[in-house]
Parts: structure tokens; C-alpha cells; sequence
């Protein structure tokens, strides 16, 4: 029980009392990552879940030649290796650090099946999240084998605005402040980053955003 505190700063999990679990925060350890290290391998024993107190973690697997292929990079109050509470026993992508200051909260499995038993409100906030992170996936995976670049991009700004998205009131525009480099981006829609950028100018040229390090704005359409 000295994880649970967690969930309540979660974005995905504010359905705890925050009072009850506030003193467990102190005593718990993290585990820290550096910038490319690995959180676990593919074929790694399945038995724990990890939540993101800061950085950001890919997601991924190596295809058939070798090459890398990205599935996600999650940010601050996400959850991942979350097969392992389906019951998967070993891991089927590896899971890497982004940043040079990652802190991970690993919390077994049998500790989750424990709360996901004593609060069905939780439980069941669990199973949604994982059903819509496999919709996801499998948008994202689809959008890779069947369309373009410029479709996969344009579907990807589709996602930050639901994730991410505020309309300014003065201007009627989209606002987007993102966690992701142009180089997450990239490897997300499974591009070069010579190319996104042009995407980007492009779009940019057409009046259609405004971006920089930190954010993009969708301008409003007359």
C-alpha cells in the first residue's frame, strides 16, 4: 500500500481521497533514469506496472531487420507495462528512459490486483484506460502501415488536441501545449526529422499553425 498516494496526482487516476495517502508519499522510493537507459527489455519478466512521476518513457520493439519501432512516449501521471496486470508474463516491447531525469513509481502486480479488488471505482477506471490505450495503439499502428506521412502527422495533431488542447477565447484558436521534441514527434509518426519539419513549414506557409519549441497553435478557420 506505500504506492497508492500515487494515483491521486495522476492524471488518470484522481478517483482516491488524497487525504488518506498523502504520508505514504514521503517514504516511498523512486527509481531514477537517465536518458537511454532501459526500464525493462522485450522478454523481460512481466510482474510489475510503472507510473511516471517526471520525464518521459518510449515505447517500442524492434521489428524483424533490426529497426526501431516507436508505439508511444508517455509523460508525467502515466501508466505503462500495463499488460502485466492482463496477466501477460513477459514483456512483448522494451520501455526507455527519454530524459535525463526520469523518475519511475514500479508497483507489482499483485499489489494492483489487491487495489483494483478493495476499490472498484479504481478497478474500473483501470480497464478503461487500458482498453483505450490499445485503441489507440491500434489507430496509431494503422496509420503507419496504411497512409501517408502528412495524413499520420495531421491524425497525430488530431490526438494533442484531445490531449492537450485549449481554445484561446481572443482569438478562437487551438492552443496545444505538448511534452514532445519535434524528434518524439517524428519518431511517433514514423518519420525523419528533416521531413517533418518540412510538413510543418508547409503547414505553417498555409496558415493552418503557428508553432514553436513548446507549442502549437491551430489557427481558426474563417
Amino acid at each position: 500500500m506505500n504506492t497508492i498516494w500515487f494515483f491521486e496526482d495522476a492524471n488518470l487516476f484522481k478517483v482516491l481521497c488524497p487525504h488518506k495517502f498523502k504520508r505514504y508519499k514521503q517514504s516511498h522510493q523512486f527509481d531514477a533514469y537517465r536518458k537511454s537507459d532501459y526500464i525493462y527489455f522485450e522478454e523481460d519478466s512481466a510482474n510489475k506496472v510503472y507510473l511516471i512521476e517526471k520525464g518521459k518513457v518510449k515505447i517500442g520493439y524492434y521489428s524483424e531487420d533490426g529497426s526501431e519501432v516507436v508505439k508511444a512516449i508517455l509523460t508525467r501521471g502515466e501508466l505503462f507495462g500495463e499488460k502485466a496486470i492482463l496477466g501477460e508474463d513477459r514483456r512483448t516491447e522494451f520501455a526507455q528512459s527519454v530524459d535525463n531525469s526520469t523518475s519511475i513509481c514500479p508497483i507489482g502486480v499483485q499489489t494492483m490486483h489487491e487495489l483494483m479488488r478493495d476499490n472498484e471505482t479504481f478497478s474500473l477506471k483501470i480497464y478503461k484506460f487500458i482498453g483505450m490505450r490499445f485503441k489507440k495503439l491500434e489507430r496509431r499502428l494503422q496509420l503507419l502501415l496504411f497512409k501517408d506521412t502528412k495524413t499520420r502527422l495531421l491524425e497525430f495533431f488530431e490526438e494533442l488536441k484531445e490531449d492537450y488542447g485549449e481554445c484561446c477565447p481572443e482569438t478562437g484558436d487551438m492552443v496545444i501545449e505538448h511534452p514532445y521534441t519535434q524528434r518524439d514527434i517524428a519518431n511517433l509518426i514514423g518519420t525523419s526529422r528533416p521531413t517533418l519539419n518540412i510538413l510543418m513549414n508547409e503547414l505553417k506557409e498555409s496558415k493552418v499553425i503557428e508553432f514553436n519549441r513548446k507549442q502549437i497553435r491551430f489557427k481558426k478557420v474563417a
